[in-house]
């Protein structure tokens, strides 16, 4: 088995380690360093200027639409480095990664024309409307409606747990435009602006008095009748094409920033003596123990990837129940570590990573360390993207050929 990425991606990535060890502040990734609101935002402008002149804003796009036409492995190689680093990828993961390879894929050359030199440059902000009160992991099961009316669809319906949406001047989501369709037919794929009457934006507050996710509702809301990404009822294809690019360049980055984690968990671990306890020794072994398997997992997907041998999906799946469900388990270890500290309000030695990972702040008042809120939102991790039971009845039919789960009668 040879684990050795390709002499080419390997210039690539001294390339990208030079960039970041000369363009990111003084001191980053430092624990304890925190960022204000106003120093974080001057570092965003900043970084997004340094992104672009060095040439790693979009990289993996085509030259044509300003990108470097990067292969997958110097994708790889650039998302590894950054998130050794710490270092973001650009304020707008949604535009740069989701939307503008899907519209590179689908899209229509007046929709490349008019929105990816808008991405490229940062003068528009996106939000995904994909999950539904009644569709999450049964994604197919969304009821939002979009109706032709003359040159515009009208847009009716919900979405739940939208990061970014109370920022976003557009959103792209997922309608259904044919309802005597089957269920994974009739839905098409929207590009649909947010700052219009019939939008509705609502945070959803968490235990720590952070509103990251949001509800969205959609009154008669328009958009043209060209905004459609892919086809009138294609979505599905579309939306699949989205999620992969969310799951492909970033497969071996995952267990890094776990691994970078644990190191910070074990550092606490050694200074308020709770290493001395044998049952901590043993689960912060089997907590390491499952990093590595998500690192092997991991380069297994990156395997297929490079294959195309049409089993990522399915890897995705063991994935993303596997990782859920250890960083649910390895934030409790977390709390059980602190002891006392979890329950009270202090920061200091509980705050490990990048500034950014520590930017979230609780309600006034009420600031909340980085694994206190790492342990609010872990226990998010197994129920989004789609739920644990939801992967492992994928697994089950997918891989092991078991029959599918009997379902009640309608």
């Amino acid at each position: 088995m040879d684990l050795a990425y390709p002499p080419e991606a390997e210039a690539f990535r001294l390339e990208v380690r030079r960039f970041l060890e000369e363009n990111l502040p003084e001191g980053w990734g430092e624990p304890g360093r925190t960022m204000t609101a106003e120093e974080r935002s001057s570092f965003e402008t900043e970084w997004t200027k340094r992104l672009a002149e060095g040439g790693f804003l979009c990289a993996s796009w085509p030259a044509e639409y300003g990108g470097r036409g990067l292969t997958l492995m110097e994708s790889v190689v650039l998302h590894e480095e950054f998130a050794r680093a710490g270092a973001p990828m650009r304020a707008d993961f949604f535009g740069d990664t989701l939307v503008g390879p899907t519209l590179l894929r689908w899209g229509s050359d007046e929709q490349k024309r008019f929105f990816l030199p808008k991405i490229l440059a940062g003068e528009i902000s996106w939000c995904q409307g994909f999950s539904e009160p009644d569709a999450g992991s049964d994604l197919a099961s969304l009821k939002t409606r979009a109706e032709l009316d003359g040159d515009e669809w009208v847009v009716n319906g919900q979405k739940v747990w939208t990061s970014q949406a109370q920022d976003a001047d557009y959103i792209f989501l997922l309608a259904r435009t044919d309802p005597e369709a089957e269920k994974h037919a009739g839905i098409s794929y929207l590009l649909v602006p947010m700052h219009q009457e019939g939008v509705e934006v609502r945070p959803i507050s968490q235990i720590d008095g952070a509103a990251e996710f949001n509800e969205v509702f959609f009154t008669d809301a328009r958009c043209p009748r060209d905004s459609v990404v892919g086809g009138v009822n294609n979505g599905w294809k579309v939306a699949m094409t989205t999620l992969g690019f969310e799951r492909g360049t970033s497969a071996t980055t995952g267990h890094r920033r776990f691994s970078n984690e644990l190191e910070g968990i074990v550092d606490i671990a050694r200074r308020n003596g709770k290493i001395a306890d044998p049952l901590v020794r043993q689960r912060l072994a089997s907590a390491w123990s499952r990093v590595k398997i998500l690192e092997i997992n991991a380069l297994r997907t990156l395997t297929s990837e490079l294959k195309g041998d049409g089993s990522a999906a399915t890897l995705a799946a063991t994935n993303k129940m596997y990782w859920s469900e250890y960083h649910r388990d390895v934030m409790e270890l977390a709390m059980d570590i602190l002891g006392m500290e979890s329950q009270i309000l202090t920061g200091g030695e509980a705050d490990s990573g990048p500034p950014l990972a520590r930017a979230r702040q609780g309600r006034p008042g009420y600031p909340v360390s980085a694994l206190q809120s790492d342990f609010f939102f872990s226990r998010s991790e197994t129920i989004w993207g789609g739920t644990a039971e939801i992967q492992r009845n994928i697994v089950a039919e997918r891989v092991l050929g078991l029959p599918k789960e009997p379902r009640a009668p309608s």
